[in-house]
């Protein structure tokens, strides 16, 4: 796992390497063991002027030659990469018996060779998790590439005659020429969903690079196309029965695991107590010859959000080497500051925190480690989906009673994420709320974090912003797909939220500690199959992952076989309210509001009242708020 870097001027201006070398040393976290540079300035045969930087974590091939950049074996083709190709060595194989020649062992290497044979066809034929950029001197094209999932990032940008690329942005940030402008718009996506979807950033003029596409910069132009893609209109629907499918989907995702355990360094693997996570540690032990490591964290003081009893069960199981991490509230009061300041834009998913702190721990032990994320967006884990299947039931209660009687009614009702009887009454509110008569506004409304008419109240941006970017971006992808209206809220969330936010979450989080995280669930074979299932086997009876659970369910200990699916959260809201209260004092305080310039103090103010006063259960609110003001105090300097 690595970080990957480059600026090209079309000009011919030479490129600088104390620019590439701040640039790497903006994420020197991503890559501790090594960096490596690449520089080629115009001349008689090249027009433009390219640079490339890289800093190495080193995971296969941990010799000197595996070190990047790296090219062919004429030096007209250069590559810095991030990530994990799982099938470079059957690739590999056929490449070398078309007479290409290998220097080193690494993936990264098989991909330079792949593209001189096949240029960016090739790019469908990589399987991993991956965002890379390749210099073709020959063409003179800078073309880069990102996974099918969006599993790494990747972003990149146009200024005048510089095209500027980055695994973060605050490494584009280092360019001195780049001025920073927030995109309102992106303010706008911010606050609607706590993170901001691609190809979207808050800086206007970088862009993420969309998952599953590729991008060709050559004389000033810039191409961007998808190179994979679902099927969206159900012709690719599984064949068999029930019995059948939870085979395929066991045998595909056993296959992926054992693909996803290549690897010249120690793996590990999380084991949070859930279901999707018990089933990559129950088939990495499957195919392991030694004990596999497993980490889980869990809460010392609210045993409503701690599962490390789950995950015990599965580590007796298996006979894992098995660590637990038990945080109390000043673990989290010590992380914090980290986790903040280490997004390039505002992201107020709270999760970062435990994820960033079994990252560190974790990294105490092994470089990298699989993981079970993406189970609930491919099966329907989420209280949205199984939401939509009560939609159902709900809607043929008379009009008149459910807006006269039900609605007033659970509006009224107290709520509290602290209490097991008060959050499912907090869950019946956020229902109701979001029980509109349009299919895609239901969806909408339940991923809302701050209704518009709160957003009208908190942001007046100094330009003309369109108020329903976030509800058009997801009824578009709800409208891409056809197959099912709980398999198209799936594929909404394989697009937006999931890249957007749990695995920039998780990339963020793991890379802060130089620790790398596989996900085998969000193989794309694996992906596809799951979308070929028809979507009454993901939810029986209001209970999503039916499906998956019946399939891996002879692996996995009773305890995990009917328990609910509860969510890796913090108690953000008790903290908020004592040991992190100070955060809310202090950047929401409204003479910092005021310094900041983009928020209305009075506004911010009413929140805050309701919210202490115990009126609304809005933490995610006030997180959202909070990071959003250390963002902008850190990248411009108001408000501090």
């Amino acid at each position: 796992m690595c970080g990957i870097c480059g600026k090209l001027d079309l000009t011919g201006r030479p490129i600088e390497q104390e620019l590439l070398r701040r640039m790497t040393s903006a994420f020197f976290y991503r890559g501790p063991d090594d960096e490596g540079f690449f520089l080629q300035n115009a001349d008689s045969r090249n027009k433009v002027s390219i640079g490339l930087g890289h800093r190495r974590l080193s995971i296969i091939d941990l010799s000197e030659a595996g070190r990047q950049p790296i090219s062919n074996e004429d030096g007209t083709v250069w590559i810095v990469f991030n990530g994990e190709i799982y099938n470079y060595p059957s690739l590999r194989n056929e490449l070398e018996g078309k007479g290409h020649r290998f220097r080193s062992r690494t993936d990264s290497e098989t991909i330079v060779h792949l593209y001189e044979d096949e240029g960016v066809d090739g790019f469908r034929r990589l399987e991993g998790m991956f965002a890379f950029a390749v210099w073709d001197a020959r063409s003179q094209s800078l073309v880069l590439c990102r996974d099918r999932i969006g599993i790494k990032p990747l972003v990149y940008g146009r200024f005048g005659n510089s095209f500027l690329f980055a695994s973060e942005i605050k490494s584009i940030l280092q360019d001195a020429e780049i001025k920073r402008v927030i995109d309102w718009n992106s303010l706008e996506l911010y606050l609607t969903f706590n993170y901001i979807p691609a190809p979207h950033t808050i800086f206007k003029g970088i862009n993420k690079l969309k998952p599953g596409h590729f991008l060709v910069f050559r004389n000033g132009e810039i191409t961007e196309k998808p190179y994979w893609n679902l099927t969206k209109d159900g012709s690719d629907a599984f064949r068999g029965d029930f019995e059948e499918a939870k085979k395929a989907l066991f045998n595909t995702l056993e296959g992926a695991v054992a693909s996803h355990m290549i690897s010249d360094v120690p793996l590990g693997a999380f084991l949070s107590g859930g279901i999707d996570s018990s089933i990559i540690a129950a088939l990495m032990a499957r195919k392991s010859s030694i004990p596999v490591k497993t980490f889980t964290i869990g809460f010392a003081d609210m045993p409503l959000f701690d599962e490390t009893a789950y995950a015990r069960d599965v580590a007796a199981m298996y006979g894992t080497e098995h660590r637990e991490f038990k945080l109390e509230s000043r673990d989290v009061l010590d992380a914090v500051p980290r986790v903040i300041e280490s997004f390039d834009e505002p992201f107020a998913d709270s999760s970062a925190v435990p994820t960033y702190i079994v990252s560190r721990e974790t990294a105490r032990e092994v470089k990298a480690v699989l993981s079970g994320d993406g189970g609930d967006e491919l099966f329907a884990g989420y209280r949205m989906y199984s939401g939509e299947h009560w939609y159902q039931r709900y809607k043929l209660i008379p009009l008149p009673l459910r807006r006269l009687l039900i609605e007033p009614a659970v509006s009224l009702l107290p709520e509290s994420r602290y209490s097991r009887l008060l959050e499912y009454s907090r869950r019946a509110k956020k229902f109701v709320r979001g029980a509109k008569d349009s299919f895609e506004e239901r969806f909408y409304y339940w991923n809302e974090i701050f209704p518009l008419e709160l957003r009208e109240d908190l942001f007046r941006p100094p330009a003309v912003i369109n108020r329903d970017l976030g509800k058009e971006i997801l009824a578009a992808r709800l409208g891409e797909y056809r197959n099912g209206a709980v398999n198209r809220m799936l594929y909404a969330d394989l697009k937006e939220s999931l890249p957007g936010d749990m695995l920039h979450k998780v990339d963020a989080m793991s890379m802060l500690s130089s620790l790398e995280v596989r996900v085998p669930i969000l193989d794309h074979r694996f992906c596809e199959l799951a979308f070929s299932l028809d979507e009454r086997w993901k939810i029986r009876n209001g209970r999503g992952k039916h499906i998956f659970i019946e399939a891996f369910k002879n692996i996995l200990p009773p305890s995990l076989h009917r328990r609910p699916k509860w969510g890796f959260e913090i108690p953000a809201g008790k903290w908020l309210k004592g040991e992190l209260k100070f955060l809310a004092d202090d950047y929401l305080s409204p003479s910092r509001i005021r310094r900041g310039g983009i928020l209305d103090p009075d506004a911010v103010q009413r929140l805050r009242d309701r919210f202490f006063s115990g009126r609304d259960e809005s933490s995610w609110q006030i997180w959202n708020l909070i990071v959003f003001q250390s963002w902008h105090a850190r990248f411009f300097g108001n408000g501090g």
